[in-house]
């Protein structure tokens, strides 16, 4: 797919584990920064509002074939890291809702 992509990923964060969840998301997007491909990402939490997900991160990538090399890359740096984010999500609780979108043509 050709075009601006996004990675839209939704969390639910039990309060006890805000500050360790955080910690790793900034240390993933400053990965996610130095990727060929890579244009912005946001980290944002909920301060208002009925919705279950108090954090949503969203990456905008060139297109989709950055974002596979991309997430390669992150996955080898966390193996290096010995931090596996599937075990901290069970661990602490979180909840996560992971999808890619693309931009609804006008």
């Amino acid at each position: 797919m050709s075009g601006a992509f996004y990675r839209v990923d939704k969390f639910v964060v039990p309060a006890a584990a805000r500050e360790e969840f955080l910690v790793k998301v900034m240390m993933t997007h400053k990965l996610l920064e130095a990727q060929e491909g890579f244009i912005d990402h946001r980290v944002l939490e909920q301060v208002a509002g009925p919705g279950e997900f108090n954090f949503v991160t969203i990456a905008e990538w060139e297109n989709t074939e950055v974002v596979e090399r991309a997430r390669a890359a992150v996955a080898a740096a966390h193996k290096a890291a010995n931090f596996d984010p599937q075990e901290m999500f069970a661990r602490l609780g979180i909840r996560a809702d992971i999808a890619s979108y693309k931009p609804v043509a006008a």
